[in-house]
């Protein structure tokens, strides 16, 4: 059986594409205990239907990152093999359109980040700027954390999910990331002032934000690239 039959085999059961649809759309990994809470089935049933998903080259298994004792936790995302398949659009196809859109466009990466904010607003913002922020680079898969700092705050990325691509070109990748928090900074009282950014495979690099002043105007974010990588 092909993997497009073995695919649509597995999506054929509604309860079991809705779950597929709710990993695919969450844009983080995705634990078992969020599915069962979500869709209201037992850790059984909901464990059946990852299987057969992960089983059909839909999702990915991982490990997520260890929080305390006993085994880490299993979650799920959206296998890159399947982007663009089954209405799925995952983290790297975003990207890929992004960096499409420098290409055609012949703007700046930061310029192109900017302009492609809107598509990751949180859909109901709670006004506090740096949370919001970090709740929109959660959906990408960054793992943020938010910090009160003395000038501001600061939101520390601890995950890169687009690693591979951001080894192969930091300037670039980053740069899209500087741009979509600037864009979504615009209209606020908040400035986004610095991208500190470290080796995209050990991350925690710091989104460093502060309040907008009378004076200023427009976004003014600095990229800073810490380490080096194979791709400069």
């Amino acid at each position: 059986m092909t993997t497009v039959q073995t695919q649509a085999r597995a999506l054929g059961d509604p309860t079991r594409h809705a779950v597929f649809r709710h990993i695919a759309d969450a844009e983080r990994p995705v634990g078992i205990a969020e599915l069962t809470e979500r869709f209201r089935l037992n850790h059984n049933a909901i464990r059946q239907h990852v299987a057969k998903l992960v089983g059909a080259g839909l999702v990915i298994e991982a490990k997520a990152p260890a929080s305390g004792p006993g085994r880490p936790r299993l979650v799920y995302s959206l296998d890159p093999a399947a982007e663009g398949r089954w209405g799925a659009t995952g983290p790297y196809e975003r990207l890929s359109r992004m960096l499409i859109e420098i290409i055609r466009t012949g703007l700046s990466a930061e310029e192109v980040g900017r302009r492609s904010a809107d598509q990751f607003r949180v859909p109901a913002p709670s006004g506090d700027v740096p949370v919001d922020m970090a709740a929109a680079m959660a959906r990408q898969g960054f793992d943020p954390e938010v910090r009160t700092v003395r000038r501001g705050s600061e939101i520390v990325l601890h995950t890169c999910p687009f690693a591979t691509a951001a080894v192969a070109d930091r300037h670039t990748v980053c740069s899209l990331h500087l741009g979509i928090a600037e864009g979504l900074a615009e209209g606020t009282d908040a400035n986004v002032d610095e991208l500190v950014a470290n080796d995209p495979r050990r991350a925690d690099c710091r989104l460093r934000i502060s309040a907008l002043g009378d004076t200023e105007a427009g976004p003014s974010g600095k990229l800073s690239l810490r380490g080096r990588t194979a791709g400069g």
